[in-house]
């Protein structure tokens, strides 16, 4: 096994416009954070914030910048069927020119899970 080098990413959680985005990336990038990451949420976690899609936001990140890693922080696995979760990745991956880090959980937002119908089964079970 060889040893990798200890990185530092930060979590952008919002922007109000295209170029705010886009300034946001490239100022992730500038400050020389390793990778960008986005979270996967229904609604924002926090009043104040307008949360993006990851994906989208994820694809609009990999255009403004040039060598920054970008993630999902992290993909919801019960909301999005495995199959279209794994072409996303490879599209984001493609798109980013090999950037894309995928990190995918089990949820842990209940009103989430209320909001689009979904049971919110225990961990174990979300997790399987």
């Amino acid at each position: 096994m060889h040893p990798r080098p200890f990185r530092f990413g930060t979590i952008v959680l919002a922007a109000d416009s295209k170029e705010e985005w886009r300034a946001k990336a490239r100022q992730v990038e500038d400050l020389g954070y390793a990778v960008l990451l986005v979270p996967d949420h229904i609604g924002s976690q926090f009043d104040v914030f307008k949360q993006l899609a990851p994906t989208p936001a994820l694809v609009a990140a990999a255009d403004a910048t040039s060598s920054i890693r970008l993630g999902s922080f992290v993909f919801d696995n019960d909301f999005r069927h495995p199959l279209m979760l794994a072409k996303e990745a490879a599209t984001l991956d493609v798109l980013s020119e090999g950037r894309f880090e995928l990190g995918i959980g089990a949820g842990w937002v209940p009103a989430e899970y209320q909001q689009i119908g979904l049971a919110f089964d225990r961990g174990e079970v979300r997790t399987s």
